[in-house]
């Protein structure tokens, strides 16, 4: 019986693994290594982020994507309205909250990974269904990928904050958008567009961290599969020494 079993996590785990190249599907019951992420609850209402895709000379896309906190402290609505996608051909196109705000160069590739709080990593997929297994900053992930040009959407997100001080915070990060194989197209920075972001309703920790007030600052990124694969390894090695 111990053998079976062994063999079934083992197949698992290579699924898991195996999705790293090309286009793999979501894996369901995938989380992060500190475990799902937490619904936040005590946004400020009117609190407003908005990230304005600058003009540049390698792309047509413009637009914006503003969180504002929900009316009853649970959750940011998000409202979306984009334009200048390149050729179809190189989507689908999604888009993500970044780790790191853009630079004054405007390079998109310092943004680094997505916001990750629960080291869930990129691999594999999001599951639109759970949500909470997902990277917070996963926006395309856990809310649909862009459908059209000009794209406009709108969305409430439960596991984002508009509060200074937890980690679940997005309003000193960026918003990227990129096509099918990673390639950056365009970034911008989110600014406090309107209310007060260092008031709180109450003391949720609101994404792995109680709120202290001040900016949050992001881990460094040291890459999603391989943060996944340690994460597989280890617990793979605590099941074969079980079983054996």
């Amino acid at each position: 019986m111990y053998s079976a079993l062994l063999a079934t996590a083992l197949t698992g785990f290579t699924i898991v693994n195996a999705q790293a190249p090309g286009a793999p599907l979501p894996v369901p019951g995938v989380t992060g290594r500190l475990g799902d992420a937490e619904i936040v609850d005590d946004n400020v209402a009117g609190v407003t982020y908005t990230a304005f895709l600058p003009n540049r000379t390698t792309s047509d896309l413009r637009g914006y994507v503003a969180g504002t906190s929900n009316a009853n402290g649970t959750g940011v609505n998000f409202a979306i309205s984009v334009s200048g996608f390149p050729d179809p051909s190189l989507g689908p196109f999604m888009y993500h909250i970044h780790d790191q705000p853009v630079p004054s160069n405007g390079n998109c590739t310092a943004t680094l990974a997505h916001q990750d709080p629960y080291i869930r990593g990129e691999v594999p997929p999001c599951d639109p269904t759970h949500p909470e297994t997902c990277q917070t900053g996963d926006l395309a992930g856990k809310h649909g990928n862009v459908t059209g040009d000009p794209f406009n959407t709108a969305y409430l997100d439960l596991y984002l904050s508009t509060h200074q001080g937890p980690a679940s915070f997005f309003g000193n990060r960026s918003i990227v958008f990129h096509t099918s194989n990673a390639t950056r197209l365009n970034c911008a920075n989110f600014t406090l567009t309107s209310g007060n972001s260092t008031s709180s309703n109450g003391t949720s920790s609101g994404g792995n961290g109680t709120v202290t007030g001040s900016n949050p600052v992001p881990s460094p990124f040291t890459g999603g599969a391989a943060a996944t694969f340690v994460s597989a390894g280890a617990i793979l090695a605590g099941l074969t020494a079980f079983l054996l």
